[in-house]
């Protein structure tokens, strides 16, 4: 017997599938509100090197705003206060014509609220700053990010992963892998910057955004502002981007982009005068082929060989040999501090010889060791990663004990399935996650001995995903299958498709299908035409229940028509109904008539109408019971 929760368990498998949804919902979003031909025009023309100067207008766009709302509003850090009491609850119960001129008013002459700080304890005794802004400061954060990404990404390089639409933390890992085995770089620069968040230099941050083509003055003077927003407690910073803001993991990339560029062209991206570069079909898909160039630069230069890969502030630099890795450290450290105006932790950097000894990265630890007659990777998690995903597990198990529930062992089961996940990327994966079983056991057994048996039926996932493990002793709590924690293979590490790209037509088809199931012009109608005196919370969620409705009736499936549509609150407002997503849903008129009629005659005619399916009729008496009416006979 299937578990009730384990739909709910492959929900949520990772927060690396979650973010792929999440991906995929923003272009989605961008469709909706009719913006992404206007980020595809800016990505474009950022391209071919214009000078953006009229930005201003494209983020106060009453579409680009909604957008904003419709983005943010699902983060958990929307409910989160900032120095107001203002979440983003609060902004949902807005009319969204309030909401645009709201932002427009602020945006005029804009002076940024104070910035709420709290200290996030880490891991190694020490603490992360984390500012954390009031909600109309986010979504105008968000409104001038939108507009800004598609320009910065064109000039982005293409080996830096963090803070990018569609890159994550195992693309660095797996480019990082790719160096060492597939180009023989075994000679890493491990630089680790001095609190960069902190120290990011503003004067040159908004240079490096003008010379990108971010030229219109007023963006620049709103950036300026909000990087110098006062904190509660400590003042206007003369330095660094807040952490937790929404624009910063942006700024740090414009930043760091210029080193990228600068080791880059050293190497990897060098312009030689004579075109050594030609295309190939390398696994059914058409790549750039570099090697005949870097052999005539290794003939008839003297260039040192060197490849970066960066993931927000944390970089690696491969090189060929010993002697060309500490000029390319002592290098870097020089231009950091001469460029960036970033000091270089002494401690923390370092020069390391992959064969010999191991380098960390993203929760990874790697080193090279000869297997047969060649010398590839063999990586591991971290000692602060294993520790980390014991304590996680162990909190898990500790709240079951608390709170013995199935939801609770879905819980456990999806952060198990979490860990593994993202870890299988490491060859020796199964002996770091035998020695985690092996850590936890004890816990295990202590707190879940009165309350597990070995007696149940595991879910068709874990069938379907552990079936290596069917024949061995399972822990079954609240009738849910504890996944097995050492249940988990090495697999191979996917580098990033460059050819994915959000402000492309080809590159977003590998991204998701754009939306072609519903009227793109009662879509287009619903964003321009909100119902009046009705919340933004509710009009949004009215695109997002047509969209996901396919433009039919709930009841009768009969298509739903710009005179013919009505989007019906399940539980009435009058009864305590909400705006949520979940209380709403789209009929046609005549079945919204039917659901809220009393009377007998009203209920006739309108019965007398329809052809009703045993099927339909049972939906229309389930919405009459939660809008408080009697079930049809």
């Amino acid at each position: 017997m299937q578990s009730p929760n384990s739909k709910w368990v492959v929900k949520v498998l990772t927060d690396t599938a979650n973010e792929k949804v999440l991906k995929r919902q923003s272009l989605r979003n961008n469709e909706y509100y009719s913006m992404q031909e206007t980020f595809d025009k800016l990505y474009k023309d950022s391209q071919n090197n214009k000078k953006f100067k009229n930005l201003y207008e494209l983020i106060v766009d009453r579409e680009n705003i909604l957008l904003a709302y419709r983005n943010i509003k699902k983060n958990k850090g929307s409910f989160t206060k900032g120095i107001s009491e203002s979440t983003i609850v609060t902004i949902g119960e807005l009319e969204p014509e309030k909401l645009v001129r709201y932002v427009r008013r602020r945006l005029e002459n804009f002076i940024p609220h104070k910035i709420r700080r709290k200290e996030i304890p880490k891991a190694n005794g020490g603490i992360r700053p984390l500012g954390i802004t009031t909600i109309e400061d986010r979504i105008i954060q968000q409104c001038i990010k939108q507009v800004l990404e598609p320009i910065c990404e064109a000039k982005f390089h293409n080996h830096s992963y963090g803070f990018r639409p569609n890159r994550g933390t195992l693309h660095a890992y797996s480019r990082a892998v790719t160096l060492a085995n597939i180009n023989k770089l075994h000679y890493v620069v491990d630089i680790d910057i001095k609190g960069f968040f902190d120290n990011v230099n503003h004067g040159k941050l908004l240079k490096q955004m003008w010379s990108m083509g971010i030229q219109d003055k007023k963006v620049i003077s709103i950036i300026s502002k909000l990087l110098k927003a006062e904190i509660v407690g400590l003042g206007k910073p003369e330095k660094g981007t807040p952490q937790g803001g929404i624009l910063s993991p942006l700024l740090s990339n414009i930043v760091l982009n210029e080193l990228d560029w600068w080791i880059s062209n050293q190497w990897e991206t060098f312009e030689t005068k004579k075109n050594y570069e030609t295309e190939r079909i390398i696994s059914g898909k058409r790549r750039l082929d570099r090697s005949s160039k870097y052999r005539a630069l290794k003939r008839a230069s003297k260039l040192k060989e060197m490849f970066i890969v960066r993931y927000a502030d944390d970089f690696k630099i491969f090189c060929r040999d010993h002697k060309s890795a500490f000029k390319i450290f002592e290098g870097v450290k020089k231009w950091l501090k001469e460029r960036l105006h970033l000091e270089i932790s002494n401690e923390k950097s370092k020069v390391i010889n992959l064969r010999k000894n191991f380098s960390e990265f993203l929760g990874f630890k790697m080193k090279v060791m000869r297997n047969k007659e060649k010398h590839t990777v063999k990586s591991f998690m971290t000692e602060k990663a294993k520790k980390n995903a014991k304590q996680k597990i162990k909190t898990h198990i500790k709240r079951i004990k608390k709170n013995t529930t199935a939801v609770e062992v879905s819980k456990l089961n999806a952060t198990i399935l979490g860990l593994q996940n993202f870890y299988q990327q490491a060859t020796m994966v199964s002996k770091d996650f035998s020695e985690i079983a092996f850590s936890v056991k004890r816990t295990l057994y202590n707190s879940l001995k009165h309350v597990s048996s070995e007696n149940g039926e595991p879910s068709k996932y874990y069938k379907t995903h552990y079936k290596d493990y069917l024949g061995k002793k399972k822990i079954f709590v609240a009738k849910v299958a504890i996944f097995p924690i050492d249940g988990v293979k090495h697999k191979n590490p996917k580098n990033f498709t460059q050819e994915i790209n959000n402000y492309t037509v080809e590159g977003r088809s590998l991204v998701h299908k754009t939306q072609k199931s519903v009227s793109e012009g009662i879509v287009r109608y619903l964003v321009r035409n909100p119902v009046i005196n009705q919340s933004i919370e509710y009009n949004d969620n009215r695109i997002s229940k047509y969209i996901a409705q396919k433009g039919i009736c709930f009841v009768t499936g009969e298509p739903l028509l710009l005179n013919n549509m009505e989007l019906h609150h399940k539980k009435p407002k009058a009864l305590g109904g909400t705006d949520e997503y979940n209380n709403l849903v789209f009929v046609t008129k005549s079945i919204h008539k039917l659901i809220h009629a009393t009377t007998e005659e009203t209920i006739t005619k309108y019965l007398q109408l329809f052809k009703l399916t045993q099927e339909s009729k049972d939906k229309v008496n389930k919405l009459r019971v939660i809008a408080g009416n009697e079930i049809l006979v």
